[in-house]
């Protein structure tokens, strides 16, 4: 059970402990169809680039430490996409269900919304039901699905292209 849990920007100092939530979803589901496993460094320099840009990365932490963390940033290149984000959110185990995720991600749509973004993406893998279910009990509206777009463990997977208006 998580006691108390705060919402704060990322520090380079919490890439290590962000690696280590990330690893097993990047490594072995298929939450993500990418396989690559970011290093520490991989991720400082996200938290560097992603604050240098004006978007958020941000942590949920408690006296043990990182639980979480959700960020953004634009969906595609070109000043036609500025107001269009897209995100990531990843809760280790043991944050699973608490609200936590619900809390990361107001956040991160708040930062957006004052920044200026219109909407806001998830692209989820349809093998994550989990987190199809999450973005609707948040608003979130499934606007498209590409079959087979993604590869990972031998499988073909459906992109399932979630859409929030803030």
């Amino acid at each position: 059970m998580i006691s108390s849990a705060q919402i704060c920007p990322a520090k380079t100092t919490d890439a290590a402990e962000i690696a280590a939530i990330w690893k097993p979803i990047l490594a072995g589901s298929l939450a993500t169809f990418n396989p690559v496993v970011k290093s520490t460094t991989d991720i400082e320099t996200m938290i560097t680039d992603k604050a240098d840009a004006g978007f958020a990365f941000l942590v949920a932490k408690d006296a043990d430490g990182v639980l979480g963390f959700a960020t953004y940033g634009q969906f595609r290149g070109g000043v036609g996409y500025a107001r269009t984000m897209e995100h990531t959110i990843i809760l280790a185990d043991r944050a699973q269900g608490c609200g936590l995720g619900r809390q990361l991600m107001h956040a991160i749509e708040d930062h957006a919304r004052t920044g200026g973004a219109h909407s806001i993406f998830a692209g989820v893998s349809a093998a994550n039901q989990q987190g199809v279910a999450f973005h609707a009990r948040l608003g979130y509206e499934e606007v498209a699905r590409l079959p087979s777009v993604g590869y990972k463990f031998d499988k073909y997977l459906d992109l399932v292209l979630m859409q929030k208006l803030l």
